[in-house]
């Protein structure tokens, strides 16, 4: 990872959008993670929700500052995807916010937000949503926690003035780094929520390679297509935000690693009949520190499973970093 640069808990990256840090700095989370107040005014969409911090709450009651109507002042919750950095938060954030109301409306119920996630379940936010307390969120028709997204759907982010143009975060379903991770395109601010599929500063990790490599390339394809969706800037889950163009060196770095394991594996190896995954990685990580070659060899396997799926190398054998590969003609 690259030192991270430093930035407020609080900032405000355009009239429409605030940024708050998750206070959860780390090797793998740079600054915190990124969590997002999306609007003008209340009701507010709240990307994301930190890992639940103490520390977060302070800060997301500062951002929310003094209601200005008697609107909730959010109305939705988005999850990015399930890793607990992105949605361990909820509980701590649903009780804020209805301290927050019932300071504001005492005896008035409670307007719960609803949350929102691609349909896609996992154990561990199965146990987190077994914690909410009832009428602290809006349920589903099925009388559950979360309200599923689909691709293409949009979700209207408030104006003071009433003016909407433009202002919708539209679902983007971008599988890889997990299979449930979305972007969200704002069009009004030329920006993309990235999430953990482009973060601000260093690489991200990928559960499905293959699938990865295809939403980076579908994001590429976005920005070239309708004017109207395109976007300049990335506002991703961790880091700094960022020019579009990451995406696409993104993209290429994974292109390149790809074709460093072809030209590797094309040679002769040096021991034995066949490369392992740790020997290729030997090859190609040969100039780097070797602490860092545990995490690399993680990338190298993936990169040789998704070549695998393609029929271009197979597999002969062996367990983890001693697997052996052949290159196919």
């Amino acid at each position: 990872m690259s030192t991270a640069q430093t930035f407020p808990s609080i900032t405000r990256l355009s009239k429409n959008v605030v940024r708050l840090l998750g206070q959860n700095p780390g090797k793998f989370t740079l600054q915190g993670t990124n969590t997002y107040l999306v609007g003008q005014t209340n009701p507010y969409i709240l990307v994301d929700t930190g890992e639940g911090r103490d520390s977060y709450i302070p800060i997301l009651d500062e951002a929310l500052g003094s209601p200005t109507n008697d609107a909730p002042e959010i109305g939705d919750i988005i999850f990015t995807h399930r890793h607990h950095d992105h949605t361990d938060g909820l509980p701590s954030v649903l009780a804020l916010l209805q301290r927050r109301w019932s300071e504001q409306h005492p005896n008035t119920t409670f307007p719960a937000p609803r949350v929102h996630k691609l349909p896609l379940t996992h154990p561990k936010l199965d146990a987190l949503f077994e914690t909410l307390p009832q009428g602290s969120y809006t349920p589903n028709a099925s009388g559950g926690v979360l309200h599923d997204l689909h691709e293409g759907q949009t979700l209207t982010v408030t104006s003071v003035d009433g003016d909407t143009a433009g202002l919708a975060l539209e679902i983007v379903h971008t599988p890889g780094h997990t299979p449930d991770s979305l972007c969200l395109l704002l069009a009004a601010d030329r920006a993309l929520f990235t999430a953990d599929t482009v973060l601000g500063q260093s690489s991200t990790v990928f559960e499905d390679l293959g699938a990865y490599m295809s939403s980076l390339r579908k994001l590429g394809a976005l920005n070239a297509a309708v004017p109207g969706r395109r976007y300049d800037t990335l506002y991703p889950g961790h880091g700094p935000t960022v020019p579009h163009d990451h995406v696409g060196m993104y993209l290429q770095h994974r292109v390149d690693r790809e074709n460093q394991v072809l030209d590797a594996i094309a040679q002769a190896p040096p021991e034995g009949d066949a490369w392992t995954t740790w020997t290729l990685v030997g090859n190609i990580y040969a100039r780097y520190p070797k602490e860092l070659w545990e995490p690399a060899a993680q990338s190298v396997n993936q990169h040789l499973q998704k070549l695998e799926a393609e029929g271009r190398v197979q597999r002969l054998g062996g367990e983890e970093r001693h697997v052996q590969w052949k290159l196919l003609a």
